[in-house]
């Protein structure tokens, strides 16, 4: 029979994570978003937490841990806020993670250790602002002189990259041509403050506003051939790896946000009274948050199981795929209807729910659209 009761440790994990968001994050968080800034101060709390460094072994500085434990880790923070949980999992899925599966030894020395406790930030450069969801339409090239790999181009919506504790981004560059005329994409370091690398200004968005996204830029920027990430050519391969394990982190930071949703409302409709008595006694609202919880608890498990799936070392990509397309749809409709039964208030970004409602749409897009994942299941199941 399945049994998704979490382990001792996993659980033990959970609730220190969620006394931590309540506690540190949620006093304070608001502020930050309407400043449009990133909070440094609590993203090193958190690396002391060892949040970012849950599924890497100890050898690294790791918490020797899996990454369904970062997956939980990331549904709790996201309960309170999305900008910090996606600050952690872009730091891990696509800042380190790289490094951790294709890296050399002496590349996994040099940075493991430092983006494990949050010393430093990681980010991976592979968007581009003609690219989007076609990242094999890479443009940013890279060749090779003199021993260093000289990058020209840029990148789009790259998250961490600018902090003041960001130590480097992976990006994905043209590096040559294919037997078959194609790219050849690989993958390259590059530290941040290397010459020739200019990171822009902070985006103005609707969400996610205490999370760090800019645009990349590179110049005749110069670094050591050691520096690339994995087999030459195989970049976009790398990546696309990757990407599979982060849809699972996404979909759990998805059903983070719509449990939070479901805390909200059940706390408001407790508390706001329209016609002498608590809101939460008029069915209406009863069925709209009962609704929002078999959403949520659904979803949850849709996350379980792909991690189930790629812990067990067996093929997850169509699992992984539906649990971001579900869990990520399920945020949106949370957020509609939690703000509904906020009423006015729901509209208001004092409130939480304001937040999450901003914070939802993105899930949709971001790692892979939904338009993207309805492709991969359909392609899984022989479709078309």
């Amino acid at each position: 029979m399945l049994d998704y009761r979490l382990s001792d440790e996993t659980e033990a994990l959970r609730t220190t994570v969620r006394e931590f968001a309540r506690e540190v994050i949620a006093p304070q968080i608001g502020e930050y978003y309407e400043r449009d800034e990133f909070p440094t101060h609590i993203v090193r709390q958190m690396g002391e937490l060892g949040l970012f460094g849950l599924p890497f072994p100890e050898e690294y500085g790791g918490a020797g841990g899996t990454y369904f434990d970062l997956c939980v880790a990331l549904e709790e923070l996201a309960r309170i806020d999305s900008s910090m949980a996606i600050t952690v999992e872009a730091g891990v899925s696509l800042g380190a993670m790289p490094i951790y599966r294709f890296g050399t030894e002496e590349q996994k020395q040099q940075w493991l250790p430092r983006l494990c406790t949050g010393e430093l930030l990681g980010a991976f450069g592979l968007t581009e602002a003609g690219g989007g969801s076609d990242a094999g339409a890479t443009r940013t090239t890279a060749r090779l002189e003199d021993g260093h790999w000289v990058i020209n181009g840029s990148k789009a919506f790259i998250t961490n990259s600018g902090t003041d504790i960001t130590g480097l981004v992976t990006v994905t560059a043209v590096t040559g041509t294919r037997p078959d005329g194609g790219k050849e994409i690989s993958a390259i370091i590059v530290p941040s403050g290397t010459p020739g690398f200019t990171v822009g200004k902070r985006y103005s968005k609707v969400g996610w506003n205490a999370s760090d996204t800019r645009e990349l830029a590179f110049d005749d920027c110069r670094v050591p051939q050691e520096f690339l990430v994995g087999e030459r050519g195989r970049g976009y391969a790398q990546f696309l790896s990757i990407l599979d394990e982060g849809r699972i982190a996404i979909s759990a930071l998805s059903v983070g946000l719509a449990q939070g949703c479901v805390d909200e409302s059940v706390k408001y409709a407790a508390e706001r009274e329209a016609f002498g008595q608590a809101i939460g006694k008029n069915q209406a609202v009863q069925f709209m948050i009962a609704d929002m919880e078999v959403r949520a608890s659904t979803a949850r498990l849709a996350y379980y199981r792909a991690a189930e799936k790629m812990l067990r070392g067996e093929p997850f990509k169509r699992e992984a795929s539906i649990a971001k397309l579900y869990s990520s749809e399920v945020a949106m409709d949370n957020a509609r209807y939690a703000t509904q039964v906020h009423g006015g208030y729901g509209f208001m970004n004092e409130f939480p729910v304001g937040r999450f409602y901003r914070d939802a749409k993105i899930l949709e897009i971001g790692e892979g659209t939904s338009e993207v994942q309805r492709m991969l299941i359909a392609r899984d199941l022989g479709v078309g």
